[in-house]
């Protein structure tokens, strides 16, 4: 059995290394990304503040300053919860633009995945590859490493586990040869590192086998994931169009809420939406929909006062980049994106060694 496991062990290194390494290196930048391209090219991403920049313009204001340089529908503003970041807007062509929420404006019009930020995400979520209709073939091969790390870092918990006192095993001698350095460092990184990197792992499944993992996640909670069921007639086009008082309405339904993005109506017969954080929530889960010709509320949605599952469910993106609690979870998550390339590298070379001798 030991045999057999550690045969296992090895081969699904050798088959899903570089797709490890690759989520790895990638997914590691992925955490300071945005900070990186700020730090190269502050004019497009900051906003300097002065005394007269107290409050972003108005929703119509805004709306107004876009309009001139751009030559398609708005889809998505993005509001930055950073004061000295710009804001993010999406346009129904896919490009974006780069506005800042102060004066209104543009300092950038780009494509959202030739930015440092979003050529990082690429790789690391479908390897850079694209059809022409946008399809993402290998995202299923990523997720399918994903996996393979989940089993092999079972595996190798199984393996250490196995024989007689397994703590005392847990021990770094820095003074021993590299062969015996890097087995202890393989053996003792993973097994205080494996119950994160799992979950680092399997959070990062979710985002391409959405229905099997929210499975998992509701089994283990013993409770079911829940999504708002706003749904709304076609609205009656009155005098008086008015985004600014929907916009006010439509926030004022979750007063102690941070709007994270508004949703514009393609037309006067849909409502504005509005995706907000509740002071209980990791990530922007909960929303809102106001009328757009009388300002009046249509409906809301609290995530913060919904099931344990959805609160887990709505927790794995911040969880899988590590963005939560304080700036020393990001460090601590860089070091733990960065062990996945250290075990595939470390135990191919131990397996080498083995069998040179």
């Amino acid at each position: 059995m030991k045999v057999w496991l550690r045969r296992t062990h090895l081969v699904l290194a050798l088959v899903s290394g570089l797709f490890i390494v690759s989520l790895s290196i990638s997914g590691s930048l992925l955490i300071f990304a945005k900070d990186i391209q700020a730090f190269i090219n502050p004019n497009f991403w900051l906003v300097t503040l002065d005394k007269t920049q107290q409050q972003p313009l108005a929703l119509s204001e805004l709306i107004q300053h876009i309009e001139l340089v751009s030559d398609a529908p708005i889809k998505v503003i993005e509001q930055a919860e950073d004061p000295q970041r710009i804001w993010l807007v999406s346009l129904a062509n896919n490009d974006y633009l780069n506005i800042n929420p102060y004066s209104g404006k543009v300092v950038l019009k780009h494509q959202f995945y030739d930015t440092f930020y979003g050529f990082i995400m690429s790789w690391h979520r479908w390897l850079l590859y694209q059809t022409t209709t946008k399809a993402t073939p290998l995202r299923v091969l990523i997720s399918l490493a994903s996996l393979m790390l989940i089993i092999e870092i079972l595996i190798g918990g199984y393996l250490w586990l196995k024989p007689k006192k397994p703590l005392k095993r847990l021990n770094i001698k820095w003074r021993s040869k590299t062969k015996v350095l890097l087995y202890q460092l393989h053996t003792t990184l993973g097994v205080f590192a494996c119950i994160p990197l799992i979950l680092i792992a399997f959070t990062g499944m979710t985002f391409h086998w959405q229905s099997a993992t929210k499975q998992v996640v509701e089994w283990l909670s013993f409770s079911k994931v829940e999504n708002h069921n706003f749904q709304h007639e076609p609205l009656d086009k009155q005098q008086g169009y008015s985004l600014d008082k929907a916009y006010q309405s439509a926030q004022l339904a979750l007063p102690e809420g941070k709007v994270y993005r508004i949703y514009l109506p393609k037309s006067s017969e849909q409502p504005l939406a509005l995706r907000i954080k509740m002071p209980n929530e990791s990530h922007a889960n909960s929303w809102s929909w106001a009328d757009p010709n009388s300002g009046e509320v249509l409906g809301s949605f609290d995530a913060s006062k919904t099931s344990i599952a959805t609160k887990v469910w709505n927790f794995k993106y911040k969880f899988h980049i590590g963005d939560f609690i304080a700036w020393p979870i990001k460090v601590l998550w860089l070091l733990l994106s960065l062990l996945p390339s250290f075990f595939v590298i470390s135990g191919i070379y131990l397996w080498l060694k083995r069998k040179q001798k």
